[in-house]
């Protein structure tokens, strides 16, 4: 039975109760009613208590069956009812506040390929995905998800493995040359032979992984189960001693209902509530309780590089050509030419362009060359525009190692330009802001190269020694998954869906969900909705104080129930007069929670 249900069933109970009692006079009937209910709710509790226990977990719901069940005991079932009306409640605002969480595989499952263009005697058929075989030849149109691992058929074929890798840039692939599923295509038709099954192709593999992380996640205390054996102690030893004494039952049943654990089911979800609403307002979500008590915990924070600590836009860098031309010259007849293509390199000159208010030139005549580049005509003269082979002649003794674009003027060298990801400007400010809030490990998973992720990280401020570059998924996994073995509790912070697996296996997953892909976002914990880094340090800094004031909240609840078992042990305060009192350590427990909304 689900916390909401049992709420609704118990207020339901107890409004029938007293009408029975109050308005028909029959409180016997009424006693029956509470008393039955009341003990098979607190029967069902007993039973998921005994499943916690199983698991080594001790919970606060021993105290809160014992209150219930010594009240009914004893007669004092308005007591008992009024027990289990604030233990269900705080158990129902418990899910309230984690009811987002359970969504981690839905959208990356909705991006599955189930399709693929299988060519069988010339003609294209599309076919389901599992009934596909290996050898078959199948056909990926632009801009498609290459659907299942194979080799290249055609000359060339330009791919974006950011799904897979984390590199922006696209790769350019030969002729047999192995395309893994859930790779882009470019902007040709092209095919490839297959040599995987739909089943253990890198994408589906990517799924599995998700969901392997999603079923395995880091084991977590929730922070009133902290503190519930050294109050059941407490409480049953004062009882029992009260008991012992005064050689009358009711006086344990009296103790056991001021010792009701409401105060600590209360306090820290409703702490945990304020705390997400103010994380959302600095456009953070946080999905649950238990993430922003891990998050305000972790110990090590893992970025991503490409779309976290650098923006995943590729700008134009260096521009080198030959003396008789200018920059402004060589980059308005590059623009001029590539001003309708949808190549990511293509929309970076043109962008260039604009920013230096280039005025395009007409171009005459244009035609594309399949993974190769493009050749126009401007006043006359014909342009080459490509990768380096496409160029050939009187290229440079060394080449660039960034990616680069070369152009030549009637088959002539006329020079080349550069690409490199842009570094977040608030990304060096957020890793010194982190280093000073205490964090000793900070480190970076990419799949991008080596010579470029650690030049990112000196720009960031993070030690060499702490990068890990040419990374795939398993190897992310691998690497949070010693992290945590070895120094604690570690957050992962990502954007892509090759980012999905890492940031299900980690401590806490915080993704870059403005501009990132919603299978990150949706196996993430945390998802912050600005394209600002500096909200990673705002959502950790927010989501400590929640926890310091639901820790406070708790043992104000704590220390008041303390005193008042000492007081009800005396014999001085009756079963339904302590429930009450109970109440108003519920008040004081939750304006002391509250306090965590405020900035």
């Amino acid at each position: 039975m689900s916390n909401q249900k049992k709420l609704i069933i118990t207020l339901a109970i107890g409004i029938i109760a007293l009408i029975i009692q109050f308005i028909f006079n029959q409180p016997l009937y009424a006693r029956w009613l509470v008393s039955i209910i009341s003990s098979i709710i607190a029967f069902s509790m007993f039973i998921e208590m005994i499943q916690t226990l199983r698991k080594g977990n001790f919970g606060v719901d021993i105290l809160a069956i014992t209150a219930i069940v010594s009240t009914l005991i004893v007669g004092e079932y308005w007591a008992s009812l009024v027990v289990l009306i604030m233990l269900t409640g705080g158990e129902s605002l418990e899910a309230y506040a984690s009811k987002q969480a359970n969504k981690e595989l839905q959208s990356l499952l909705d991006q599955t390929p189930e399709i693929a263009h299988v060519l069988i005697d010339g003609k294209m058929i599309d076919t389901n995905l599992n009934q596909v075989k290996i050898g078959q030849t199948i056909l990926v149109k632009p801009n498609e998800m290459i659907p299942i691992d194979g080799n290249l058929l055609s000359q060339f074929a330009t791919i974006n493995e950011a799904s897979l890798t984390g590199e922006s840039l696209p790769v350019e692939k030969k002729q047999g040359e192995l395309l893994m599923s859930g790779a882009i295509n470019g902007d040709q038709t092209i095919q490839l032979t297959v040599t995987k099954l739909a089943s253990d192709s890198q994408y589906q593999r990517l799924v599995q992984l998700v969901a392997q992380s999603s079923e395995t996640p880091a084991s977590f205390v929730r922070l009133a189960d902290r503190y519930a054996l050294p109050f059941t102690l407490i409480a049953y030893l004062i009882g029992g001693i009260a008991w012992y004494l005064s050689k009358d039952p009711v006086r344990f049943a009296e103790v056991m209902v001021v010792a009701s654990p409401c105060p600590l089911i209360l306090a820290a979800p409703i702490a945990f509530v304020a705390g997400m609403s103010r994380e959302s307002r600095y456009g953070v979500v946080v999905k649950n309780g238990g993430a922003i008590e891990k998050l305000a915990a972790i110990q090590n924070i893992a970025f991503d590089k490409t779309g976290t600590l650098t923006s995943g836009l590729l700008l134009v860098d260096e521009i080198q050509h030959v003396p008789s031309i200018s920059d402004e010259e060589f980059l308005q007849i590059v623009a001029s030419l590539e001003q309708n293509s949808t190549h990511i390199l293509a929309r970076s000159i043109v962008e260039a362009s604009k920013q230096r208010q280039l005025a395009l030139l007409d171009v005459q005549t244009i035609s594309e060359i399949s993974g190769q580049g493009i050749e126009g005509v401007i006043d006359n003269q014909k342009y080459a525009i490509g990768k380096a082979s496409f160029i050939k002649k009187d290229l440079p003794s060394q080449l660039p190692q960034q990616t680069s674009v070369f152009v030549a003027k009637d088959g002539v060298f006329l020079g080349y330009l550069t690409f490199k990801d842009t570094l977040r400007k608030e990304a060096p400010q957020t890793i010194q802001t982190l280093k000073q809030m205490g964090f000793k490990h900070l480190i970076m998973l990419t799949g991008d190269k080596w010579t470029v992720a650690k030049n990112i990280a000196k720009q960031v401020g993070l030690a060499e020694n702490d990068v890990y570059a040419e990374c795939l998924p398993e190897t992310k996994i691998t690497k949070i998954k010693e992290t945590i073995e070895q120094n604690g509790l570690t957050a992962m912070v990502g954007d892509g869906i090759n980012d999905a697996p890492a940031l299900a296996s980690a401590s806490v997953g915080i993704a870059m969900g403005a501009h990132g892909a919603t299978a990150a976002s949706e196996t993430a914990d945390v998802v912050i909705l600005q394209d600002d880094l500096t909200k990673v340090s705002k959502s950790i800094e927010i989501a400590r104080q929640t926890v310091k004031i639901a820790k406070e909240s708790v043992w104000i609840g704590m220390i008041v129930c303390t005193i008042l078992m000492f007081i009800a042990s005396s014999g001085i305060i009756p079963a339904f007069i302590g429930a009450m009192f109970q109440e108003v350590i519920d008040v004081a427990a939750i304006v002391s929670a509250l306090r965590a909304h405020k900035n």
